[in-house]
């Protein structure tokens, strides 16, 4: 039997969309050196904290549970309908890819498509594997993003204000399109270096409950697994949140100097609290999704995630870059903030409107056709 599309999963992937805006478009508003460092004004100095303790990696993580989730139905709608999904699913992956590279390049070095292309192929020898065993694969991701962040620690502990040491572009993102490229990728080889330590075995991690969460039949009201989440949530919060509020304080210059062992601990701990706060949001997202209506062409803009996300991306060009409206390096982390929530909401209206007309997305009816659906 199939599984059904579940209105919760939309809603799940329209936050995610929302969240991520919210964490990428700091990073292609202002220098990489503004980003990493310390605000000046207090109200900054609060919005990126608000980032770093709330938003950042949990979102992604979502984002990844829903993408695992999406294996098994698409699975599932390939033995009911008889082709074969080994075909269907490489095409995807290098579907995926491609788009990956191209939005690297051209619009984002910050992708994370091309992690997602990789991710999901390694997933594809885990993929008939049961839900206990996926949880256990899911679970040992953990103890290797804690050995990523450690070493991230240890860069941020030798200079904190930029832990991008190797990017050395003399290209600006705030420049006109070609010298915009020409940061890209100047800078994406080693962002992907970056983005692979510290989202790597969190996004793998994801894919593997996500796909655990499709054969457990997760969505389903009154199923196991969600109450078993359910059960949980005082312990996912005592985790989470201090252990995410540790990480904050060390991203955001808090704890005072000589303080590196917390710093270092604070880095590996997240790689824990990151994924039990991301179960907290899971479950609050279903429990809103059940409750609350709404309206269709932001659900239509979740289910189109991918034209969506890259979109993002495109648009915040427009905004930041010289060939738009040149507000690169104008703006501090309270009002970005606010000018990603704006944009989110906007792309996704657009996209919204742009599926209900066509049915689905312009990238989704691309990759469809890449993988020969």
């Amino acid at each position: 039997m199939a599984i059904s599309r579940t209105h919760e999963v939309d809603i799940i992937r329209m936050a995610a969309l929302i969240g991520i805006c919210v964490v990428n478009v700091p990073f292609m508003a202002l220098p990489s050196q503004s980003v990493m460092a310390l605000p000046e004004a207090g109200i900054d100095k609060l919005a990126a904290f608000v980032i770093e303790a709330f938003l950042q990696l949990k979102f992604f993580i979502l984002f990844s549970f829903i993408f695992g989730w999406g294996v098994t139905v698409q699975q599932k709608s390939a033995q009911l309908k008889g082709y074969a999904f080994h075909h269907r699913y490489w095409r995807r992956m290098f579907g995926l890819l491609m788009f990956g590279i191209l939005h690297a390049t051209l619009v984002f070095s910050g992708d994370i498509l091309v992690l997602y292309a990789l991710a999901g192929m390694v997933l594809w020898f885990v993929r008939d594997a049961s839900p206990k065993k996926l949880m256990i694969i899911a679970a040992s991701m953990l103890p290797v993003s804690m050995v990523f962040m450690a070493g991230l620690g240890l860069v941020w502990i030798a200079d904190p204000a930029d832990p991008e040491l190797m990017m050395t572009s003399h290209y600006s993102l705030g420049s006109g399109y070609l010298e915009g490229t020409l940061a890209r990728l100047n800078d994406w080889p080693y962002t992907f270096v970056l983005l692979v330590m510290l989202q790597g075995p969190i996004v793998f991690a994801g894919f593997a409950a996500g796909l655990a969460a499709g054969k457990s039949n997760f969505f389903e009201p009154g199923s196991q697994s969600f109450t078993a989440l359910q059960r949980r949530l005082p312990l996912l919060l005592a985790i989470g949140v201090p252990l995410n509020l540790f990480y904050a304080m060390a991203a955001g210059h808090v704890l005072p100097s000589g303080f590196d062992v917390f710093v270092l601990l604070s880095f590996m701990g997240v790689a824990i609290g990151a994924p039990a706060l991301s179960a907290v949001y899971l479950y609050g997202l279903v429990y809103l999704g059940r409750r609350v209506s709404i309206p269709d062409i932001f659900v239509l803009a979740g289910r189109n995630s991918l034209s969506s996300y890259v979109l993002q991306g495109v648009f915040a060009g427009f905004l930041f870059a010289a060939y738009g409206m040149s507000w690169f390096d104008l703006f501090g982390q309270a009002s970005l903030l606010g000018v990603a929530l704006v944009l989110a909401i906007s792309v996704m209206l657009l996209v919204g409107v742009y599926a209900r007309i066509f049915s689905r997305g312009p990238l989704e009816s691309v990759l469809r056709k890449i993988s020969g659906g």
